[in-house]
């Protein structure tokens, strides 16, 4: 089809037709109802004003909200045929829900108003155009009916040659009319700006909610493994069966945190379980730091306050930061001495974690993307996380507000 002439594609899409339908399912209405009242005229003069004696009807029916799902259906069916390629269809922008407010109602009855007055008037001409043009080919039939042009006589043999003319000005006006549809569809059936509002909300909690789990698997599983490269490589470099089996059973204990920590994880994303059910706090922080003593770094820790009284999120995110901290601490300094210390008072939660600085290290000394995950995590939460050389140390400083 795409080698045929640009003017002669509309004659041989399916879509010029299925639109047409889409406007003669539109106009019924019109004879119908006039049918009932007043009545349709046997001479014609009046039955031009049909289109506007359903209007009453046509304003109840935009009423229903569930209208504009029976119309869009039909939109999709007709003005916007599925291709035969099995391509994604693309994004039409017309609502598959019920009108919610009176602006979406009023844009139906708009859609509907159009629908019956445009389908109406193409129909006429359809029907008459077709008779005109079998007419045309067959002029003996016309003189018992009278003549269906202005020519007399000598003149009748052009009669013929004007049938393709009237076969094209008809073709064009039925894909013009669809066209026209087509492109008033995603305007007044198309959701409102409330609508398209609340799905950007929704699809960005969506992202947001990937985004987190992304980061907590990121978290945990880099946890683990830095664990165990940490551990397995201490207990090479030990020798000893007795420290060996330490950092074997360092390494299953945190493997299997890890693992029901995913399975949690992938719980959520199958939407199956509470996404507050079962989530590590700093009331756990005792775990992170016998897992990092267990790979060899001498932790100190200290805490001030009443850790098991924070807020779940701020306990929750101060958990997976700390978690980030001594993961970055063992990956980048190996097994050196590291202090935390976790406080609460004045209405905030301060968590730091110093280390010996490594020699050289670009990714330490930039902080890496799992610092730079930490940093955004304090921020949604209103709070301020800093961490870089200090002193001599690595440190890591996080302040988050309990409000």
């Amino acid at each position: 089809m795409r080698r045929l002439p640009r003017l002669v594609r509309p004659a041989v899409r399916t879509v010029t037709y299925t639109r047409w339908l889409h406007l003669f399912i539109g106009a019924v209405a019109a004879p119908v109802v006039g049918l009932i009242y007043p009545g349709l005229d046997g001479s014609g003069g009046g039955n031009w004003l049909l289109p506007l004696v359903p209007l009453p009807l046509v304003a109840v029916a935009a009423c229903v909200p569930g209208m504009r799902v029976a119309e869009t259906m039909q939109a999709q069916l007709l003005l916007f045929p599925r291709p035969r390629t099995p391509h994604r269809r693309p994004d039409l922008g017309i609502a598959g829900s019920p009108s919610a407010s009176w602006g979406d109602r009023w844009r139906v009855f708009i859609w509907l108003t159009v629908r019956l007055w445009l389908g109406f008037g193409v129909t006429v001409v359809t029907i008459n155009g077709v008779v005109l043009m079998l007419g045309l080919l067959t002029p003996s039939l016309w003189p018992p009916f009278g003549s269906p042009l202005p020519l007399l006589g000598p003149w009748s043999w052009w009669y013929p040659l004007l049938a393709p003319v009237t076969g094209v000005t008809l073709i064009a006006l039925t894909w013009g009319a669809g066209a026209l549809m087509a492109g008033l569809a995603p305007r007044l059936l198309g959701p409102s700006p409330a609508e398209r509002f609340a799905e950007l909300e929704e699809r960005t909690e969506r992202l947001q909610e990937r985004t987190r789990l992304a980061r907590e698997l990121h978290d945990t599983i880099g946890h683990a493994l830095t664990i165990a490269v940490v551990q397995a490589g201490a207990a090479r470099a030990a020798g000893t069966p007795e420290f060996t089996d330490r950092a074997l059973a360092a390494i299953e204990d945190t493997g299997r945190e890890a693992l029901s920590e995913l399975d949690r994880v992938l719980r959520l994303l199958r939407e199956d379980a509470n996404p507050t059910e079962q989530r590590l706090t700093l009331a756990h922080a005792g775990r992170l730091v016998e897992s990092a003593r267990g790979a060899g770094a001498d932790v100190t820790a200290e805490t001030d306050g009443d850790v098991d009284a924070l807020p779940g999120p701020v306990s929750h995110e101060g958990y997976r930061m700390l978690q980030e901290s001594l993961t970055n601490a063992l990956r980048h300094a190996g097994p050196v001495p590291v202090t935390v210390r976790i406080e609460v008072r004045d209405g905030r939660l301060e968590l730091e974690v110093r280390n010996k600085l490594p020699a050289e290290s670009r990714d330490f000394r930039d902080g890496g993307s799992g610092l730079r995950g930490l940093r955004e995590r304090a921020v949604l939460l209103g709070g301020v996380a800093e961490y870089g050389p200090h002193e001599g140390e690595w440190r890591v400083r996080v302040t988050l507000p309990l409000r």
